[in-house]
């Protein structure tokens, strides 16, 4: 008996759906670029449940007949390429043909679209691949597509949808990706009936501002252009001046208007920037890309955003120097002048004065017999683990059962502090604690302990301080206002885009309190923390790191004391909670080898 056989067309569609629809924000994404595609100068996008009940985009494109209309929705149909050769030389959004299938075989789509040289349009209605309906219709030149009920057919998809504030950042962080690259389009975004970003045309810079300004002092302001032409490339955009960097930043490419990730050229970026930026801060940086599509290839992933470039190295290079040009132009970066004669002379050997170290000619040993290929060469693997033994980190105790770490109560030790750390000795020999990581360690847990008793301590402040957020910013605070609310900070929403704070946790300083908040909302997006327990620690940790000791404070003997006991009293202390080294031991054999005893 044969066992194989053709799919059904639904359930060929449902697959591949899993592929090109995995939420709301894909089909936004989808949808948006076939409006872009048909020419749209004016597109709408309104939701409802973040898309979860009703996702809709409006345009004023070019429109459909009747007849496309319905092959729209046929996998495999597509007006943006008709050979295999077309697909490297592509100028259009889409070209697959999956999307519309795909939409369709997973909702229940609803069309409305006509042409500028028909009388009348076409409503077209369709439910998980099947056509319920098609006829004449009065209605606007362009395209009106809603999608309504997402998974409906499919429970086990919709379930693993994650909560509507979080499908709502997704759905943001999607249009994001478009409306930065076209800013002569005018775009829309409403969100159950609260219009939450209304972009006008304008240049690319003013379309940069209006979705991430905020407040008085224009975004904008802290970048400077980059620009360059080369026969390979043009590269054009924004790159952020290195006392803008931030945990936070905002980091965007663009290929042939259309966004991409592509972490080798973020790479060059970075190495732009070599030297002048903080450990943990990164520069936000706006590029745009145009090259011959015949050198790219973006047919990797239906998502479209993973694109394969021809000559990756020389790009590489380009980038790198036309974005340290730019840092250099505007004062940014030290710079040598190579044509300034006389300033560095280097001495000749024979220059040298008695003093100068002399130069030997470096001996080197070999045995000219010796073949790394002999088995007789080769030596045994046993013991490789004595090789290792002096690096390896001294084991702490943990737990009751285990030998005590100090041989006298912590009172009684007077710690020594040197910069960040305090030295104590102990058993293995001396400690070393990195006092603002013991610091947020038993923070951390302080704000844990308020958040499971649902009360913390708080201050009021005497002036109430208003503080404004992104529109993806804004939706996640919604979500974690209780919990911020619990650990201390008193706020209510004071316009559509910004809260004012009239109390904060009582460890907090007054001037930190934008600075901490964005940290918070930036851990919790950074790490993808979806359930209410992961942002709870997310917002633990952030406040913990900004109110703990900084590194370098001079403390007490007893309020070093107090840090220890209260470190020690920890079930886990050895690292922070997200794995960074607290405690160190150099043992007493470690001091001997250092006194070769």
């Amino acid at each position: 008996m044969d066992i194989i056989h053709l799919l059904p067309d639904s359930v060929a569609n449902q697959i591949a759906a899993g592929e090109v629809i995995q939420r709301p924000a894909s089909c936004l994404k989808e949808l948006v670029e076939n409006s872009l595609d048909a020419g749209a100068t004016n597109i709408q996008v309104i939701v409802r449940d973040a898309g979860r009940t009703s996702l809709q985009v409006i345009d004023n494109g070019s429109g459909m007949s009747e007849t496309d209309a319905r092959m729209a929705f046929e996998r495999h149909a597509t007006s943006k390429i008709a050979s295999a050769q077309d697909l490297f030389a592509l100028r259009t959004m889409g070209f697959r043909g999956e999307a519309l299938a795909s939409i369709c075989a997973v909702a229940q789509v609803e069309v409305l679209t006509r042409r500028e040289t028909d009388e009348v349009g076409t409503r077209l209605c369709i439910s998980g691949s099947h056509v319920e309906s098609q006829e004449p219709c009065q209605c606007p030149v362009g395209t009106n597509i809603k999608v309504k009920n997402l998974f409906f057919n499919v429970p086990v998809r919709r379930k693993f949808l994650k909560t509507d504030q979080t499908e709502l950042r997704n759905l943001l962080n999607e249009f994001y990706h478009i409306v930065l690259v076209y800013p002569h389009v005018q775009f829309t975004f409403v969100s159950n009936d609260e219009i939450i970003l209304e972009l006008p045309i304008g240049t690319e810079k003013q379309r940069i501002e209006a979705v991430f300004g905020k407040g008085n002092k224009p975004y904008t302001a802290q970048f400077v252009d980059i620009k360059t032409d080369t026969e390979i490339i043009s590269i054009r955009g924004f790159v952020g001046k290195p006392e803008t960097a931030n945990k936070n930043p905002q980091q965007y490419f663009f290929v042939n208007g259309r966004y991409m990730r592509h972490p080798y050229f973020h790479k060059a970026v970075l190495t732009a920037y070599a030297g002048m930026l903080p450990g943990e801060l990164n520069p936000s940086y706006f590029i745009y890309f145009d090259i011959n599509p015949e050198l790219i290839d973006v047919n990797i992933h239906p998502t479209k955003t993973e694109i394969k470039f021809q000559d990756e190295q020389t790009i590489f290079q380009i980038l790198l120097a036309t974005v340290k040009e730019s840092l250099g132009k505007f004062n940014l970066t030290p710079s040598l002048d190579f044509n300034r004669e006389g300033e560095i002379e280097m001495p000749l050997p024979s220059q040298r004065t008695d003093n100068s170290a002399s130069f030997t000619t470096p001996h080197v040993v070999f045995d000219p017999n010796y073949n790394p290929f002999s088995r007789t060469n080769k030596t045994s693997s046993k013991g490789w683990e004595q090789l290792y033994a002096e690096t390896r980190e001294p084991q702490l105790p943990v737990n009751e059962e285990e030998p005590a770490l100090f041989d006298m109560a912590l009172t009684d030790i007077t710690p020594y502090q040197y910069k960040s750390y305090l030295i104590v000795p102990c058993r293995l020999g001396l400690l070393l604690v990195n006092q603002h990581r013991a610091h947020t360690c038993v923070l951390y847990n302080q704000y844990i302990a308020q958040i499971d008793l649902g009360k913390g301590a708080s201050q009021q402040l005497l002036f109430p301080e208003v503080i404004d957020f992104t529109p993806d910013e804004m939706v996640l605070l919604q979500t974690i206002s209780e919990d911020l609310r619990v650990v201390g900070f008193e706020l209510d929403q004071f316009s559509q885009n910004s809260y004012s704070i009239s109390g904060t946790p009582a460890t907090l300083n007054a001037q930190d309190i934008p600075n901490t908040i964005h940290n918070i909302l930036h851990l919790i997006r950074e790490t993808g923390a979806n359930a209410k327990d992961e942002w709870r620690k997310k917002i633990a940790l952030s406040l913990a790191k900004d109110t703990a000791i900084p590194n370098g404070k001079s403390l007490t003997k007893e309020e070093a004391q107090k840090l220890l006991e209260q470190l020690f009293e920890l079930p886990s202390y050895r690292r922070t909670p997200d794995g960074q080294t607290v405690v160190s031991v150099i043992t007493d054999d470690e001091i001997k080898r250092k006194f070769d005893i």
